[in-house]
């Protein structure tokens, strides 16, 4: 099971002290966050892809490149990558170069983005969003899996005897991961491939994630990955704990209030009773996690957002401390009680490559050895 952090990004005013912080700040806010979360315990940082205000991460490739440099076994992914309005033969280099910088530990969430004006700013139509979503990936894997590419599709130039470079380190492209909050057609094209699914339900009501959730099992089985037990899930939550739950709500709540996610509609209590969103004491924060399994079965990741609507970056360290320190070690215990020997990790470079390789005929190995050499 792997536990970590993602982040969409915003750059938003704080509304107990009135303080935006800068698009310096709220950069360099989010690299120090990815760094902390490595030594809190975590497994993954990931970040959004917005190309719009008040977001700031509109080059997800260049923040997680930093942040390889600075660190050394966390796993550097995206919570999306648009792979709408990108090019796929720009994402396939840019990540197979990412993912050789970083020695491997790369993965990536594709999207679709929920902002309109986006799509004509880079020459599309949201109208086109599904069919733009299953054409560029569909050649995004041709550009990771075949050396030369011959294609010719309806939304982009057409690719004579195309090479993409780099190749994927060792062969082996990121993991992906297909992000959704409510299309069930990215859930039957991550289980078509036999790729993740993840589903982002932090504002959703949780019987409709388990519908979806439900759909990518059964045609991931339908398909010949695995049981659907085996389908590779991962989910979201937005936590904010203090010592006791009455503090923890009392800060919390200007900031939910003001979000223009969140606040305006149902509220605090009613959306913690509804969503993910855990705010309370670690204890509490940890018995709503658990929970999620038996909703959902056995997942494989559970990623947590904890530093948007203008907190303050200072109480957003601390939030990873909590969160390392008294409630990540018993929710890994907890999370791998009764799990079944038969449900799989998350994928990372390393175990791919090992299947890969153990795939392989004998002698196989040897032969690849001498021709490196």
């Amino acid at each position: 099971m792997q536990f970590g952090i993602f982040t969409v990004g915003d750059v938003s005013r704080d509304p107990v002290t009135g303080r935006t912080p800068t698009e310096h700040e709220r950069i360099k806010a989010m690299a120090e966050i990815a760094i902390k979360a490595e030594e809190a315990g975590f497994d993954v940082f990931a970040t959004g892809e917005h190309h719009n205000p008040p977001f700031v991460p509109s080059s997800p490739t260049t923040l997680l490149g930093y942040i390889a440099a600075r660190t050394e076994r966390i796993i550097l992914s995206t919570s999306t990558t648009l792979i709408t309005t990108n090019d796929p033969v720009k994402i396939a280099e840019d990540y197979a170069m990412l993912q050789h910088l970083a020695g491997g530990r790369v993965d990536l969430m594709m999207g679709r983005g929920n902002t309109g004006p986006v799509y004509p700013w880079f020459g599309k139509d949201i109208r086109q969003g599904i069919e733009l979503a299953v054409e560029n990936y569909a050649l995004l894997r041709r550009l990771w899996r075949e050396d030369v590419v011959d294609w010719k599709g309806n939304f982009r130039t057409p690719l004579q005897s195309f090479t993409s470079t780099p190749r994927p380190l060792d062969d082996i492209p990121p993991f992906v991961w297909h992000g959704s909050i409510r299309s069930p057609e990215i859930a039957e094209q991550a289980a078509y491939y036999g790729d993740g699914f993840f589903a982002n339900n932090i504002f959703w009501p949780k019987d409709h994630f388990q519908k979806l959730i439900g759909l990518y099992r059964r045609r991931y089985a339908h398909y010949g990955h695995g049981t659907a037990e085996q389908a590779i899930v991962g989910l979201g939550g937005q936590v904010f704990m203090r010592a006791n739950s009455q503090d923890a709500i009392s800060e919390y709540r200007p900031y939910f209030d003001h979000s223009p996610l969140m606040g305006g509609g149902p509220s605090l209590e009613q959306y913690m009773e509804q969503t993910p969103l855990s705010v309370g004491s670690p204890q509490q924060i940890i018995e709503k996690t658990l929970t999620f399994r038996e909703y959902f079965g056995d997942y494989q990741r559970q990623l947590f957002n904890i530093d948007g609507a203008g907190l303050p970056h200072k109480v957003v360290l601390e939030q990873l401390d909590i969160l390392g320190e008294q409630v990540l070690p018993v929710l890994r215990a907890e999370f791998a009680k009764n799990r079944p020997a038969e449900v799989p990790d998350a994928p990372t470079h390393a175990s791919l490559l090992a299947a890969r390789d153990a795939a392989q005929p004998a002698g196989q190995n040897d032969e690849n050895e001498r021709e490196a050499v």
